[in-house]
């Protein structure tokens, strides 16, 4: 009997995880880490090397290519206070992040800002930043003081990801530890990240290089990529004691209509890379539904948190969903939809897209343990000791997993 969506408890999230099991760095070399397959209960142990063997000809692997930011910007008061901003989104929040990024002149963003209380409401940060010979003048000035959102303008025309990448650190995951370093730069980033955005990588990704892309589509395996800009909010544990009610973060999904007519015409095993792009998946096929079903009509959508789990039985088919998008988006002359979801992939949600799943090992009692347990099921705690039985590597720069998708009961 499948498990009422929202039934499990956030105590069944946790499990232990020793702090050296935690890997603070990467590997020298990206494919150099392990793989575990998860199959109809078996688990054997690989090398990422092994992928290749692992995944069948017929499938197609969708990846994000979302590019970390170095979110995290430092001004200084004139009293040497330290305030930092980290990027979270911008403003409004229908605001395309291409958009945002390109932006030449002001930006308006929602922010975590540090040492708040020491910032005052009327006044002006300001930094000078050398950018490829010019010196840069940037200012921020806060919105409201009771709100996060920040006004950010410079002296020189140049797009704001120029900004952002001259004055910004890489944003670590905090369970790291650790302050960035440069190599972080390079390192947080797999080799298919273009669309500047994100705060966090999609670190299923990471252990790609182009030497194993190349292998995967010289063995006939498909290749399709989307975007979702992953937030803050990922890392955000779960503490309430039903976890319906956790307040899920919200991400920017962007889709061209190639990738939407990919998944449509595809009749082979669908497998994305990293948990970021199944939610992009399953929110894609939600926006099918909703196209299907005539709730919605505005060119930037949004998939609500639990909306899959307030309509009756929906019977619509992968194709017949994509489908729907694809004929949206050729009344509305788009060859690309940008748009939000909040979807909360748990125990009890029926998998409509995904097959299976490349994703690494995740922090205990997060939203991502939560997907792992909805994907296989109570499976997920085998899989995690099994790694730690085995001396795999967890979490952001850790080990890779290879898990196939439990049919419910």
């Amino acid at each position: 009997m499948a498990e009422k969506p929202g039934a499990t408890s956030a105590r069944k999230l946790y499990l232990p995880l020793p702090d050296e099991r935690i890997a603070r760095y990467p590997l020298a070399d990206r494919a150099a880490s392990k793989l575990l397959r998860y199959r109809a209960g078996e688990i054997t142990a690989h090398g990422f090397t092994e992928i290749e063997d692992q995944l069948p000809a017929e499938a197609l692997l969708v990846y994000n290519d979302t590019k970390v930011i170095p979110a995290r910007m430092a001004f200084f008061r004139p009293t040497g206070a330290r305030i930092e901003l980290f990027l979270l989104k911008p403003l409004p929040a229908d605001s395309p992040m291409e958009q945002a990024m390109a932006e030449t002149k002001e930006a308006h963003w929602s922010c975590m800002i540090g040492n708040a209380r020491k910032w005052k409401a009327e006044e002006i940060l300001q930094m000078d930043l050398e950018i490829a010979g010019r010196t840069v003048r940037v200012e921020a000035r806060r919105g409201r003081k009771e709100d996060s959102d920040v006004f950010f303008t410079w002296s020189e025309p140049l797009p704001f990801v120029q900004i952002v990448e001259a004055m910004g650190q890489v944003p670590l995951p905090p369970y790291l530890n650790r302050a960035a370093e440069e190599s972080d730069r390079q390192r947080y980033q797999t080799v298919f990240s273009r669309s500047a955005g994100a705060v966090a990588a999609p670190t299923a990704g990471l252990h790609f290089t182009p030497e194993i892309l190349a292998a995967l589509q010289a063995k006939g395996l498909q290749m399709a990529e989307l975007t979702l800009h992953v937030g803050a909010g990922t890392f955000q544990p779960v503490k309430e004691q039903q976890v319906m009610h956790h307040a899920m973060h919200s991400e920017q999904i962007v889709v061209q209509r190639e990738t939407v007519q990919q998944l449509m015409r595809h009749a082979g095993p669908v497998i994305p890379v990293g948990t970021t792009s199944m939610r992009s998946l399953e929110s894609l096929y939600w926006l099918g539904v909703k196209l299907l079903k005539g709730q919605c009509a505005a060119r930037y959508f949004h998939i609500e948190k639990l909306y899959p789990y307030t309509e009756e039985e929906v019977r619509f088919s992968r194709q017949e969903a994509f489908a729907a998008i694809d004929a949206f988006m050729k009344v509305e002359q788009l060859e690309q939809l940008t748009g939000e979801t909040s979807i909360m992939l748990m125990p009890g949600y029926r998998f409509r897209v995904c097959d299976a799943l490349i994703t690494n090992f995740h922090q205990p009692g997060s939203t991502l343990i939560l997907l792992v347990a909805a994907f296989i099921g109570e499976d997920w705690r085998k899989v995690y000791d099994f790694a730690l039985a085995q001396d795999f590597r967890f979490l952001s720069y850790g080990d890779s997993s290879l898990l196939w998708r439990n049919a419910p009961a």
